[in-house]
């Protein structure tokens, strides 16, 4: 059975607003996790993520909705869902990054959550549990390189 939810936490030695920026920002996106970043950054709105060179064997541009945007503590939206469809438990997963200050630094929480809910096979759930958590850790890898470098 697959788990419910990924989770990662990482400690980015930057301000809460410098994380805010680089997990919100498309131009600043583009720099660690997909290879293009599209986004209206308000709740409900739409956006894309492109994915052709980073942490992937094919291209794949995936549609997101925008659910929550709390400067610079939450972020969250659901991605994945099929073509024309609205996204909801059944059909798409949530992913939510929550800042954190401490001191000089940013604890930042990532989450990937609605295992359980998303109606694929199970074998499909599976694989993509197995792909995300292991993509997870190399995009945040590159997201901690990415702010060291812009300091």
């Amino acid at each position: 059975m697959t788990p419910n939810a990924i989770e990662r936490e990482i400690l980015i030695e930057a301000p809460a607003e410098t994380v805010w920026s680089v997990v919100t920002e498309p131009g600043q996106i583009s720099r660690w996790f997909s290879d293009v970043a599209e986004i209206d950054l308000v709740p409900g709105g739409e956006g894309t993520l492109t994915f052709a060179d980073r942490a992937t064997n094919q291209r794949a541009t995936v549609r997101l909705l925008v659910e929550s945007v709390e400067p610079p503590h939450r972020f969250s939206f659901r991605w994945d869902h099929p073509a024309g469809v609205k996204p909801d438990e059944s059909n798409s997963l949530r992913v939510e990054f929550t800042l954190a200050a401490e001191g000089r630094s940013t604890r930042l929480r990532v989450t990937e959550s609605g295992f359980d809910a998303l109606n694929r096979p199970q074998d499909e759930k599976t694989a993509y549990f197995d792909a995300h958590s292991k993509g997870w850790d190399t995009h945040l890898g590159s997201l901690r390189d990415y702010v060291a470098g812009r300091s």
